[in-house]
């Protein structure tokens, strides 16, 4: 089997998750800048088969996009116009910012560790990736 790759982008950071070739375990994989993200991914694709991407899908509390939206989708388009075999899916991502703080909070971790914004981005892409490894698939 291939991974799976999920993504909590941001216009700063890009939180990266990447379940086992099994498909069993979703982790953090990495943080990377917007402009770093293709050259990254192209690296990762000749090392690794990926079977599929799956987004953060921002919302606002009323279930309408919020602002960032228009970043992610743009995003995606252009996976998809690089990756056109990849197939895409969206998870709804509300919360998974707070999620992630807190898994941080109780981790452990001293606290200039806990301040890591890159950390909470890779954490909130791994929530986002088993949200979607718990959901039913056809």
């Amino acid at each position: 089997m291939a991974r799976i790759l999920s993504f909590d982008y941001g216009t700063k950071r890009i939180g990266i998750a990447v379940t086992d070739p099994l498909q069993i375990i979703a982790t953090g994989l990495d943080t990377i800048h917007p402009k770093d993200i293709l050259e990254y991914l192209n690296k990762y694709l000749l090392r690794e088969p990926v079977e599929a991407f799956v987004f953060g899908d921002p919302k606002q509390m009323d279930g309408s996009p919020s602002d960032s939206a228009q970043h992610v989708k743009g995003f995606a388009r252009s996976l998809k116009k690089i990756y056109p075999n990849i197939p895409q899916y969206w998870i709804d991502e509300r919360f998974t910012s707070k999620l992630a703080q807190q898994a941080i909070m109780q981790s452990g971790l001293k606290k200039h560790d806990r301040q890591n914004k890159e950390r909470v981005d890779t954490i909130s892409a791994t929530i986002i990736l088993q949200y979607f490894m718990e959901q039913p698939r056809l």
